[in-house]
Parts: structure tokens; C-alpha cells; sequence
């Protein structure tokens, strides 16, 4: 089985003096992630202990995440702008025995900054409290709020922290590739968080089969700030060239631009792609002249998208990935062949060939997935052996085609419509805080489609059609999603209705609430 952090030090040992992050080579990469390793046990972190991670992407970031699995601990992911109640739920079930984080967190998460973060929205639990008796690192200088007694990152690698470990102290990994690498919180509410944990054997399997799948080669700049893209392509010996901290495509596509020229290879999910392209429409003089590969994930790929892609890099590479946090990727389409079986009329949405740490078969149309690339399972609960995705498919000599979801599908005409496929797409637009697509059922008994939408900022105290950010997301649908599942209407709403402990959906009362969405002469009398 393929170990995640053996995989990055093997090519750290094969490709000593080529770039692996920014200006780090890849000796110098290979060096940090041991020397930091060496320092974290030196601290005190045993096998097993887990990391609860708040540091930005970036060197630092990469570095003590590789250094943490390293040294037998798990790196604990949790989004501290989640909420206050909520982060705190994830970390009781995660019951981290370190916190990292940057320096300006603890800050702005202290007594008498933590209201003015409240009033700008965010509401940060006091990082420095959160866990009475975890140890603390922190990243970058140090700032008032800091813990006593925490560790600062910048000197973990200079075995200042006693028990005479060195840089070089020893090349064993400190666990096995069972061992958890990584917990990773994908939904749930303050009653019952869910959590998705990752080994290193399984990381290591799906991460190596998505550098191999989308055609990563050592030397080729790769930009991205996805940690699961960007340890992909230091596993190959590419480049990694890490934004700044910052850089939003979404809100500001011109300034991302002056990242590409370099690029060789670009990830985005289908969001940030559109905004590019759209930003490229406007200022095609700065279209870069080295990008050969673009990888689109995070979210379907839909045809408008392909074709737009295509038409502004015509001698690109593109690469539709489809995956989930349970296990990445599941399959990698070429997008020249998605778009040849499209135009055949196949029925679905052809995601590509399977990658080889995956198993796959169907269960009365459902996709079962299996395999080295599955997690573990979810934290406090049973191990997982396979993964009931929900999703409708076929596969075809490992070829897999997706044909909608179980549940939640309408139909417009003679189109079913399954508003799983377009929701992440319209949700990842900038301003949009959440996103869902429902069928109102009309005059002549059929569905009519409106997307409901929630502002990230200026939420409208009821439904309305008015907000200026329906416009914008209007207008940006036709270039996004297929002509054929077009809204008939776009309304902003405070918030989506939803229920149960799992707050899932509440479809049917979307519809109810939206039913006056639709065009007068359409409504049902």
C-alpha cells in the first residue's frame, strides 16, 4: 500500500535540486518535513495525537501537515468560520491533543478582539481555551493572545525542544499506512458532526492515483492552493506554485491572471474556471502562453463549461475529476471524451475510467465504491468497508457514467432534471452562500425550475428576485450549467428551509415558499 508521506520523500529524494514548492527544492522540502517531525516528537506528540489545523496554505502550512503524519499524528481539519457552536461540536468529537494555527487566529479570537470579529461576522470560538490541555504551535510572529508556552513553527526543525533529536534523525515513518492521517469534517449539525477519516495508505493510494490519472510530470508548475491537488504534484516531482495568500479567483479573476503566466497546469473548481474564463473574455491579452493542462473538480463538469475551456485553450489538456472526501478521486474523464460520448447522445454524465485504487459496482442503480483509496470510515463510528454514494450509475468496461441521484429528481418537459449536478456550481459562484434547485409545479401540471439562492452578504428578509446578486448569477448560468436545465427564475432568499438532525434539504418546502417564482402566466390557479 502506497504511504502518503513516503510517497512526497521519495520524490524528495529523487529529484534533490528540482523546485518543489516556490523557491524550496525538493532536498530542502525533504529536510523541513523531517527536521519539523523531529521536532514535534522532541515536543511531546505521540503516535496517534491529533493536530487540530487552522494555518493558511502555504509553505509552513504543507510542511507541518507532512511533518505531523510523519510523527504518527493526524491533521485535523476544521473551519473555524463555521461558527462558534459548531467548531466547538468538531472539536469535542475530534478531541484534538495540539492546536495549530496562525498567530493572528489566536489574536482575533481573544477576549477583546473576539466582538469586533462577531460584528464582521465571524464567529471564533477562543482558539487559545478551546482545548484546556492541548499543546499549541503557532505560525508566524508572535501576537498577543498567543498561548503561553506555545511553540512557534518557524523553529521546530532546529531541535530546540530537548530529547536530542536531529534533522536526521531517522528516515522510518513512525506509523503504519493504516494509521490516521487525516480527519476531515464534511456536514452534520452541533448534535452530530461528521467526520471523515483518512489513513495514510489511503491518502497516499488516491492522491498518487490522481497525479497519475490527470497526467502530472516532474518539472511541470502546478498552481493551486488545494493541498490534496498540490501533494499530488510534489508525489509526481512537478512544481508547486502556491497564490498568495488571499488570491480569490472568484472576486477577483483579473488579479489571478497575473499568477497564470508561469502556469503550466491549473486547478479550479467549476466556479473559478467560469470567473477566468469570463475575465479572459474581457482581457484576452493576458491569456497565458504556457498553461497545457487544466483540471476542473469540486463539482460536476458540464458541457457549456468543456466547450468554453476548449475554445479559449484549444491545445490544453482538461481533466474532469469526480470524487468525494470519502475517497479521491473516484474517476478522471478526458475532457475531449466526455464531450465525444455528449455528442454520441449517450444518457448520463460520463465521468471517466475509474482510477485503480477504486472498486466500483451497482446496487439496484446506486454506485458502491470500495477499495486502498476508501477511508477509513467516520470518526466515532464503525470502520467502513464500502460507500453507498447516493449517486445513480453505470459502469461500462471501467468507464463510469453517472445518471442522477436517488432521490430528489424532477422533470421539466421531457428532461429529468437531478439538481445534485448544478447546486455545488451555482454555490461555489462568488456571493452566493448557499444554493439549491427545486421544480414548481405549474399551470399545465409541469415542473417549472427556480434556484434558490442565499447572499453571502445583504440576505433579504424574504424571498425576492430583486437582491442585485439574482442578476449576477442570472446572467453567469447560460456559460455554467446546460441549456436545458436553465432557470426559469432566480430568487434570493435569507435562508433554505431545511430539517431532521442532519438539517438535510427540505425540498417540498422550498417549492411551497417559491411557488410565486415562476412567471404569472405559468403559475398553477
Amino acid at each position: 500500500m502506497t504511504d502518503l508521506v513516503e510517497a512526497v520523500l521519495a520524490s524528495c529524494a529523487a529529484h534533490p535540486d528540482a523546485p518543489a514548492i516556490d523557491a524550496m527544492t525538493y532536498r530542502d522540502l525533504g529536510a523541513r518535513i523531517r527536521g519539523t517531525s523531529a521536532g514535534l516528537r522532541a515536543a511531546g506528540l505521540e503516535p496517534g495525537d491529533r493536530v487540530l489545523f487552522s494555518v493558511r496554505p502555504g509553505v509552513d502550512a504543507v510542511v507541518l501537515a507532512l511533518a505531523i503524519v510523519d510523527a504518527g499524528g493526524a491533521v485535523v481539519f476544521a473551519d473555524p468560520g463555521a461558527g462558534e457552536a459548531l467548531f466547538r461540536a468538531r472539536t469535542a468529537l475530534a478531541a484534538p491533543s495540539w492546536v495549530a494555527a496562525e498567530s493572528l487566529l489566536y489574536l482575533a479570537s481573544s477576549g477583546p478582539l473576539r466582538p469586533i470579529a462577531r460584528r464582521r461576522g465571524l464567529e471564533l470560538a477562543p482558539y487559545a481555551r478551546l482545548v484546556p490541555e492541548a499543546r499549541h504551535l503557532y505560525a508566524g510572529r508572535w501576537l498577543p493572545g498567543v498561548p503561553r508556552g506555545a511553540l512557534p513553527l518557524r523553529t521546530l526543525g532546529e531541535g530546540t525542544h530537548g530529547g536530542g533529536l536531529s534533522r536526521e534523525e531517522t528516515t522510518e515513518p513512525r506509523a503504519l499506512p493504516g494509521s490516521a492521517a487525516l480527519v476531515v469534517f464534511t456536514s452534520g449539525t452541533t448534535d452530530a458532526p461528521k467526520a471523515v477519516v483518512h489513513t495514510r495508505g489511503s491518502l497516499g493510494a488516491g492522491l498518487a492515483d490522481f497525479a497519475a490519472g490527470v497526467g502530472i510530470r516532474p518539472g511541470q508548475r502546478v498552481l493551486t492552493d488545494q493541498l490534496m491537488v498540490g501533494i499530488p504534484a510534489l508525489i509526481a516531482g512537478a512544481h508547486w506554485s502556491l497564490p498568495p495568500a488571499g488570491a480569490n479567483p472568484g472576486a477577483r479573476p483579473e488579479q489571478y491572471l497575473a499568477l497564470l503566466p508561469e502556469a503550466e497546469l491549473l486547478f479550479a473548481v467549476p466556479a473559478t474556471l467560469d470567473a477566468l474564463l469570463r475575465a479572459l473574455d474581457e482581457h484576452p491579452d493576458l491569456a497565458p502562453a504556457r498553461l497545457d493542462t487544466i483540471v476542473v473538480g469540486g463539482a460536476p463538469v458540464l458541457r457549456p463549461l468543456l466547450e468554453r475551456a476548449f475554445a479559449r485553450f484549444p491545445d490544453a489538456t482538461v481533466r474532469a475529476v469526480y470524487g468525494m472526501t470519502e475517497i479521491l478521486p473516484v474517476a478522471i474523464a478526458d475532457g475531449r471524451e466526455k464531450l465525444a460520448v455528449l455528442d454520441a447522445g449517450a444518457e448520463g454524465d460520463p465521468v471517466g475510467r475509474l482510477a485503480s485504487s477504486v472498486t466500483a459496482r451497482i446496487d439496484d442503480g446506486e454506485l458502491v465504491l470500495a477499495g486502498p483509496g476508501l477511508a477509513a470510515g467516520y470518526l466515532g463510528q464503525p470502520a467502513l468497508t464500502e460507500l453507498r454514494t447516493g449517486d445513480l450509475a453505470r459502469v461500462d468496461a471501467g468507464a463510469l457514467t453517472l445518471l442522477g441521484r436517488a432521490k430528489d429528481m424532477f422533470i421539466r418537459g421531457a428532461q429529468n432534471v437531478y439538481p445534485a449536478l448544478y447546486e455545488p456550481i451555482i454555490a461555489g459562484l462568488t456571493g452566493v452562500a448557499d444554493a439549491a434547485m427545486v421544480g414548481v409545479p405549474d399551470a399545465i401540471g409541469d415542473d417549472g425550475i427556480v434556484v434558490a439562492i442565499v447572499p453571502e452578504q445583504d440576505a433579504p428578509g424574504r424571498p425576492t428576485a430583486a437582491h442585485p446578486l439574482v442578476a449576477r448569477v442570472t446572467r453567469a448560468l447560460p456559460g455554467l450549467i446546460d441549456a436545458g436545465v436553465l432557470p426559469d427564475a432566480v430568487v434570493a432568499v435569507p435562508e433554505l428551509p431545511r430539517s431532521g438532525r442532519s438539517r438535510k434539504l427540505d425540498r417540498a418546502a422550498l417549492a411551497a415558499l417559491l411557488v410565486d417564482a415562476l412567471p404569472a402566466e405559468r403559475r398553477r390557479r
